[in-house]
């Protein structure tokens, strides 16, 4: 469906990185777009870019998001907030899973719950479930992350069961590496995160993703884009490990 059909858009963790590529690239197309992140001063900076609204909320504030869902109909839904702890669940806590299952999933539930029933009557929307490679591949640590992932990968398509003859689409972006600080977030010192995870290597940019979802949603109305795996071309997911079992200690 032309941009043209449709004409506001919620876009979670927007803030920065990809979230914020993506308010760019939908406002570019004419359509009126809601920011929603915790940081309100960058928030603020991309309003003043872009000309977004933007929302200081908590995406596992369920109270808020049900205000808002309930104010404007949403023509276009972009579930991109995440978190992430690593380690796998031998060193998880209750802190850490709580938080990875109340942001990646519940307010991704809780979203879809309050905005795609609106788009089902209306006969129109798009939904864009920005999961992981990480919900498909496994690859050492981050448990809950993978499992969140996972998760939101088969709501992905479990939607489109839902949503069964109506026109509305659902779109699963399953980003490998990329180039945003999401890094730092997760391991601390960005100076350090970024010569390890970054510099030198040849990855996509947030822009780049943004890219991927405005083609996913200017497909015409016939065309459902259900699944796009975007890594970079020098990365490969998976592998095999394979160990001897560990000596009996004397």
């Amino acid at each position: 469906m032309p941009f043209s059909d449709y004409k506001t858009a919620l876009v979670t963790g927007a803030s920065s990185g990809i979230g914020a590529a993506v308010v760019e690239r939908l406002c570019k197309e004419g359509l009126q777009v809601h920011a929603i992140a915790r940081s309100a001063g960058k928030l603020d900076e991309l309003a003043a870019r872009t000309g977004c609204i933007p929302h200081a909320l908590d995406v596992a504030d369920t109270k808020g998001i049900t205000r808002l869902a309930k104010e404007v109909p949403f023509d276009v839904l972009v579930n991109n907030a995440g978190v992430d702890r690593p380690g796998s669940i031998l060193a998880a806590d209750e802190e850490g899973i709580d938080l990875l299952v109340d942001v990646n999933l519940r307010a991704v539930l809780h979203l879809c719950r309050l905005v795609v029933p609106g788009m089902a009557a209306r006969d129109r929307g798009h939904v864009v479930n920005i999961s992981s490679i990480a919900g498909a591949y496994n690859f050492n640590g981050n448990s809950t992350y993978h499992a969140t992932k996972a998760a939101v990968s088969m709501l992905s398509r479990q939607l489109r069961i839902d949503l069964f003859g109506k026109r509305v689409r659902v779109t699963e972006i399953c980003p490998g590496r990329v180039a945003t600080d999401i890094f730092a977030h997760v391991h601390g010192d960005s100076q350090e995160t970024y010569k390890r995870f970054v510099e030198g290597f040849e990855l996509p940019q947030a822009e780049d993703i943004a890219n991927a979802i405005a083609f996913a949603i200017a497909a015409p109305i016939a065309v459902n884009v259900g699944h796009m795996e975007i890594t970079p071309t020098l990365q490969v997911p998976g592998g095999l490990s394979t160990t001897r079992p560990q000596e009996a200690k004397a």
